[in-house]
């Protein structure tokens, strides 16, 4: 069974099963992040869906390299968490199936390619508290303690 964060699912609505792979990214002290500004500003891991034929580690860095303009070295899985949530860019109910991964940030290419996306560095403990949803909130609060309890 895998862990729910945030709203439970609504009674007789559909959702779709979207399968992701999401990247806690520390290096000296800092989470690597990005900032999507629409539809709203939300702060995020860094990551998103997994492809058709994709695999979740390729899907990682693809990922990540679009949405921070780095790329990332020695993807480990550290958990998952689901959630229900409704996704306007893709006018679509979802049940998101985040998977987790603790990876180094190994190179800044440049900007970020993906639209309406910029990286942001921030304290482990500063991210916990700022992150738009509650699953990565979680997992960046147990980087800050160490993994010890994702």
């Amino acid at each position: 069974m895998i862990r729910r964060f945030g709203e439970p699912p609504e009674p007789g609505r559909k959702y779709t099963r979207r399968v992701g792979a999401y990247a806690l990214l520390e290096r000296d002290g800092a989470l690597l992040l990005t900032l999507q500004e629409d539809p709203g500003p939300e702060l995020q891991l860094p990551g998103g869906g997994i492809d058709p034929g994709e695999s979740p580690i390729a899907a990682l860095h693809r990922e990540v390299h679009e949405e921070t303009g780095w790329s990332i070295s020695d993807p480990c899985r550290v958990g998952a968490f689901r959630r229900f949530t409704y996704m306007p860019e893709y006018d679509l109910y979802a049940e998101k199936i985040c998977l987790i991964y603790l990876a180094r940030p190994a190179r800044r290419h440049g900007p970020p390619i993906e639209p309406g996306h910029s990286a942001v560095w921030l304290p482990p403990s500063e991210a916990a508290r700022l992150l738009g949803n509650s699953g990565d909130r979680h997992f960046a609060a147990a980087l800050a303690r160490g993994l010890s309890s994702a």
